[in-house]
């Protein structure tokens, strides 16, 4: 799983994953979808280690006065169904 920006997706950044294949290289690149990705920034995506939770970053950075940036977003979290979801089917 990574974030990156691509054509086709929802948002500057989205989250995409790659499954494994039988004969051990990575399948394409599948951008998660709507109930993940926004119009936003979405970064940040990992499972926990119980492997029961996705949990990702959703937000936008904003420019200050001064010019320097700041992220300003919230960590979101949805059971590790939304991966299961995804999985082409054999």
């Amino acid at each position: 799983m990574w974030d990156g920006e691509r054509e086709g997706g929802y948002g500057d950044s989205d989250n995409y994953i790659s499954f494994r294949q039988k004969e051990g290289s990575w399948g394409p690149a599948i951008n998660m979808g709507d109930k993940i990705n926004t119009s936003s920034n979405e970064s940040s995506p990992r499972v926990t280690h119980d492997g029961k939770y996705f949990f990702y970053s959703s937000g936008d950075w904003v420019v200050k006065k001064d010019g320097s940036s700041n992220w300003i977003g919230k960590t979101y979290w949805v059971d590790v169904q939304v991966i299961d979801n995804l999985r082409p089917k054999q």
